[in-house]
């Protein structure tokens, strides 16, 4: 048996988990989200400048007014592709004399321009459209447990799905927590991670799966089994979780303003992932097992 009793300390890793999922939810309700203008609408701004600028100098330019993690688009013909006359700008809701400031601080800062564009839009991520994400999230949810239940068994299902959910409430109690802006990369983010969890989450189940049958023959008890399982994907988990990192990483440090978010989500989904996958969805089956065993028992007693 391997030294460390990963199985066997189960309660152990469902408590952390449960202490760091009521703080993200306390953090929820009390913090509450900072949506990005993918949900609460904004103003878009398209600007020719006289010369060439980069997005650095216009994002500059907008930190005075706590605007810096706005988008910013280069268009045009400009032969270098990090610099360009045409400029556009989508950010908060400005108000008009806070409009006024910013375009006076762009005209001084970063140089004269014409106005081509100036409007507000609203939400293009609107209530109706949250509801359906949710609606086939909870879908792709039965669809997992169906699909696992019919490979595997039903509990390996519910246990991986109960896995994928403690990631999501992780990263939201993040969010909240840190108040780092909520828009759709971040849909897209929460994507990602639930592919990446559920497929580490299946590597282990099928390694128990492997194990199952020839484990028992010899006696074997359910913790041994689950414990020798992950060990033996154990390489493969921190090599997968361990690339994706450093490339997440490096998008985070080096990819620009707008991306931080999106890498930072993939950071903490990613971490997560491979938490839950070793420690929680294995163990969870195991405690499912568990269940079954003790009614069945029950079961035969009551008929004897």
């Amino acid at each position: 048996m391997p030294k460390f009793d990963i199985s066997g300390h189960r309660m152990w890793w469902f408590l952390l988990s449960a202490v760091v999922i009521a703080a993200g939810i306390v953090c929820m309700v009390v913090r509450g989200f900072n949506f990005g203008i993918d949900f609460t609408g904004g103003t878009i701004i398209d600007l020719k400048f006289s010369q060439p600028v980069t997005i650095q100098e216009v994002r500059t330019s907008l930190a005075q007014y706590d605007l810096d993690g706005s988008t910013i688009q280069l268009s045009g013909a400009a032969s270098d592709v990090t610099a360009s006359e045409d400029v556009m700008i989508r950010t908060v809701d400005l108000e008009e004399e806070q409009r006024k400031a910013v375009m006076a601080s762009l005209k001084t800062d970063v140089g004269d321009y014409t106005v081509l564009r100036e409007e507000k839009v609203g939400a293009t991520i609107g209530g109706e459209l949250i509801e359906n994400a949710v609606l086939a999230l909870v879908i792709s949810w039965a669809l997992i447990i169906l699909y696992v239940a019919y490979r595997f068994e039903w509990k390996f299902g519910v246990a991986a799905v109960l896995a994928l959910v403690h990631d999501i409430l992780v990263v939201l109690g993040v969010f909240a927590l840190t108040q780092r802006q909520i828009d759709s990369s971040f849909i897209a983010a929460l994507l990602t991670i639930v592919g990446y969890s559920i497929n580490d989450t299946i590597v282990i189940f099928d390694r128990i799966r492997e194990n199952l049958k020839l484990h028992f023959r010899r006696g074997g008890d359910v913790d041994v089994l689950v414990n020798t399982s992950i060990y033996q994907t154990l390489t493969r988990s921190l090599y997968t979780v361990f690339t994706v990192l450093f490339t997440t990483l490096a998008l985070y440090f080096f990819g620009g303003e707008t991306t931080k978010d999106f890498a930072f989500a993939l950071l903490v989904g990613f971490g997560s992932g491979c938490y839950s996958s070793i420690f929680i969805a294995s163990p969870l089956w195991v405690t499912f097992r568990g269940w079954a065993e003790k009614k069945h028992a029950a079961k035969v007693a009551a008929s004897k």
